[in-house]
């Protein structure tokens, strides 16, 4: 949008295609209003604009807009609040003399999209937790030709495959919030096409098997992790220990990371103050933990049978996952802090919600201070159009 269109929104007070925020005091309220915007119940098909730093009647308030603040603006895109991850730009205009900064959100192609679990809808100037009936219609506007992979209807499965039980116990009240669940009127279908774990329809889409599924494998034959100790530093040396992953995707994390803990190796010298000793493991938990639960994110599930690799050598540990970078992310970029795409958005925004990313863009950037704080060399990576290829050195 030109910056003279975006003025003419916000100071006209008939659109409802503008909401004005006098400053930044509540982010969630922002939160709110990007996610209405994106959804676009109204269907206007065109962006909706949040500015902060104008009042009620159009005027600027005076806020200081310099960078911190439209950095915590940008950060709501990938903070695992909002998901799907909403389309949004974020800029600073002039009005009346004045910086005003303003997000500027795109329709999604792939609506509802929820705040906390909530969605969240705009009608004239009304912003609002959609209806049963709304989140229907929302849910029948998604473009199924241009959905990510993993929230696209899976041709076969039913309800049946899924772990219903699982779903209404353990993952449901971690996703949405308590007192929308409690004011819940949604059958179990319209919650797990609300949440992209299956469509309008009740056919499980490919996040739902991998989140819920009964057996992941027989509609995803890729989804599993293969971990492998050598005792060696090539491929030929002795097996020592072997794992092959294949429960729901929160299952395969835990029990990885419990694998990983298992094959640390802690030594103990007296580098510290005074001559104290001091634990030191071979490799630091965490770079393995943020490279593993990466490659269990980004991976491509689609049209092939590769797993996730974790090979432990005598000298390193390997992790290798299938499909290459994808979207912003390039070969020359890889790993930088704040660069990232999500081929798998619905497996990214639940991990989330379910504790297992912190913050997005920063996994790689983590597992390099962590592997710097404990002496280790930095991580190496390898980076392909089919696979990416972490390999992270153990001390000598």
């Amino acid at each position: 949008m030109e910056e003279s269109e975006i003025v003419g929104m916000i100071t006209d007070l008939e659109s409802d295609r503008v909401e004005r925020k006098a400053s930044l005091s509540d982010l969630d309220r922002v939160s709110e209003a990007i996610c209405a915007f994106a959804n676009d119940l109204p269907g206007h098909r065109g962006p909706g604009v949040v500015a902060i730093g104008v009042d009620d009647h159009g005027r600027p308030t005076g806020l200081d807009v310099d960078d911190a603040l439209l950095r915590r603006l940008a950060d709501l895109r990938d903070n695992g609040k909002i998901y799907p991850f909403p389309s949004m730009t974020v800029l600073t205009v002039a009005l009346g003399g004045a910086a005003v900064a303003v997000v500027v959100v795109e329709p999604s192609d792939s609506p509802p999209v929820k705040f906390r679990g909530r969605t969240w809808t705009r009608v004239g100037p009304r912003r609002a937790v959609a209806t049963p009936e709304e989140e229907v219609r929302l849910a029948e506007r998604r473009r199924q030709a241009n959905l990510p992979f993993d929230a696209r209807p899976v041709t076969g499965a039913s309800l049946d495959d899924l772990n219903l039980e699982r779903f209404a116990n353990e993952l449901l009240p971690q996703l949405v919030a308590a007192d929308v669940l409690a004011d819940n009127e949604r059958t179990t279908g319209q919650q797990l096409a609300g949440l992209r774990l299956a469509d309008v329809s009740g056919t499980p889409t490919a996040a739902g098997l991998l989140f819920l599924g009964r057996e992941p494998l027989a509609w995803l034959p890729g989804a599993f992790v293969q971990f492998l100790r050598l005792d060696g530093d090539d491929l030929g040396a002795p097996i020592l220990s072997e794992h092959r992953l294949t429960s729901p995707l929160p299952d395969v994390i835990r029990e990885l990371e419990e694998t990983v803990r298992a094959h640390l190796d802690v030594a103990v010298d007296l580098s510290g103050p005074d001559g104290r000793e001091v634990s030191r493991p071979d490799i630091p938990f965490e770079a393995v933990q943020q490279v593993v639960r990466n490659a269990v994110m980004h991976r491509s599930y689609e049209a092939t049978n590769a797993p996730v690799r974790v090979t432990w050598f005598s000298d390193r540990v390997e992790v290798s996952s299938p499909g290459g970078p994808y979207g912003q992310v390039d070969a020359t970029n890889f790993g930088q802090p704040g660069v990232t795409d999500y081929r798998n958005p619905t497996v990214a925004a639940v991990l989330a919600q379910l504790g297992f990313v912190q913050r997005f863009g920063v996994g790689l950037a983590l597992a390099r201070a962590r592997m710097a704080d404990n002496g280790n060399p930095p991580p190496e990576l390898e980076v392909t159009p089919t696979f990416v290829n972490v390999v992270l050195r153990l001390l000598r």
